[in-house]
């Protein structure tokens, strides 16, 4: 590992013109909206799939559950209109999750260049850096595993996950419960075996995104990369890397929605209080701060390496300085012509006292407090509305007059 400022590497003409890295520019789900003309190679054209997938999704539940009289009125507990999961999932997390993709395919298409600017690459090890792109390439575009994911949502995340514990327990528009079993209105039968296969696949589609950020991130860090310790950035040089978890904001909104919309039909139309539920947003919180932040970790080793070296190295360089700063000027080294005042040996003491304290106060993760802090108010902005169910309207409006008068 080099903690002295490392050369530019001069590797294959690919590393010197990297391609742009993307997690969302591949497999058969994009290259069919490609032909469906509902997408480019630049993830443009956003709002034609939000209308088409929509239109897939959520419109036909309430075509189905208005022919079918369980819209609105009192033949079901909970009517499609006043399903407020329903309408979160299919109008605000689907939709959320669509435009992620835009979100963070331009903020990490440059991320490759940003190794390549950094000189984090030793030369001798290019071939390796570009066979990590290639091998996060070619699982992105994995048919097999788009395949699997469809298998997993249909069974397991319909016929276990939805139907034993994320479905009511009472009379619902989409099914009725009988000795047999629940039984599922037409409405019922798009909403499990359409509308929310196709959410479900998106989001799980997501997670193995993360999963292939994930594994490329871990085939960097196997690299001997030529960290520097005295990096102002205070991680080497791999600050870009926490800055891509801007990008990710929008998919934990869209976590905190789903559950805001579940705990509200919980709350709702069967009674529970919000806190209740402590422990499922805590699970929430805490999930998605591993999969955001914790592929991010991979490089402690090499961190942590990084900053002993250069304890050890600027340690020695600061010991022999102040030595050599001390004989001259203090125990009379120094020539009798030479002036104290403006002598550029004291900025030099201060340069190397203030490149020490950089290496001392190095972190082993290129992760930031903001960068925490902002995952968890973004999954638990779409959840804070629900503490109003906790207060009647008389002590609502108390609360609202006591702050602005």
């Amino acid at each position: 590992m080099k903690l002295s400022t490392p050369q530019r590497t001069v590797g294959s003409s690919q590393f010197q013109n990297p391609p742009d890295f993307s997690l969302v520019l591949g497999g058969p789900l994009f290259q069919l909206l490609r032909r469906a003309h509902l997408s480019d190679d630049a993830l443009l054209m956003v709002r034609q799939r939000l209308i088409v997938f929509t239109l897939l999704t959520w419109l036909p539940l309430l075509l189905l559950s208005t022919w079918e009289g369980s819209a609105w009125g009192q033949r079901a507990v909970v009517p499609f209109l006043l399903d407020i999961e329903v309408h979160i999932r299919f109008l605000v997390a689907l939709p959320l999750l669509i435009v992620a993709e835009l979100v963070v395919h331009r903020r990490m298409r440059l991320l490759l260049q940003q190794f390549r600017e950094r000189n984090l690459i030793p030369e001798n090890a290019v071939g390796r850096f570009e066979a990590a792109i290639a091998s996060a390439f070619r699982l992105r575009n994995s048919v097999l595993a788009e395949v699997l994911l469809i298998v997993l949502v249909y069974g397991v995340g319909v016929m276990i996950v939805w139907r034993q514990y994320v479905a009511l327990d009472t009379l619902t528009w989409y099914a009725t419960s009988s000795a047999g079993g629940a039984k599922f209105s037409l409405a019922g039968l798009w909403y499990g075996y359409v509308s929310l296969p196709v959410f479900q696949f998106l989001l799980c589609r997501w997670y193995f995104r993360l999963f292939v950020w994930a594994r490329f991130l871990w085939l960097v860090s196997r690299i001997d990369l030529s960290l520097v310790a005295t990096h102002p950035d205070q991680v080497g040089g791999l600050s870009f890397l926490s800055e891509q978890v801007y990008a990710f904001t929008i998919l934990a909104v869209a976590h905190g929605a789903l559950l805001a919309g579940n705990l509200a039909n919980r709350i709702f139309f069967v009674g529970a209080v919000l806190t209740e539920f402590k422990v499922e947003i805590a699970v929430m919180v805490i999930f998605l701060l591993c999969v955001v932040l914790g592929p991010l970790l991979v490089f402690l080793p090499q961190l942590a390496q990084a900053r002993r070296k250069g304890l050890r190295e600027y340690g020695t360089l600061a010991e022999r300085y102040v030595r050599e700063f001390d004989a001259k000027w203090l125990r009379g080294g120094a020539p009798a012509d030479e002036a104290l005042v403006g002598s550029s040996d004291i900025q030099s003491l201060a340069d190397l006292s203030g490149s020490y304290n950089v290496v001392r106060s190095m972190h082993l993760a290129p992760i930031k407090k903001d960068d925490v802090l902002r995952l968890v108010v973004a999954t638990l902005a779409p959840i804070v509305p629900l503490a109003l169910t906790l207060m009647s309207l008389e002590e609502l409006l108390k609360t609202l007059f006591g702050v602005l008068f």
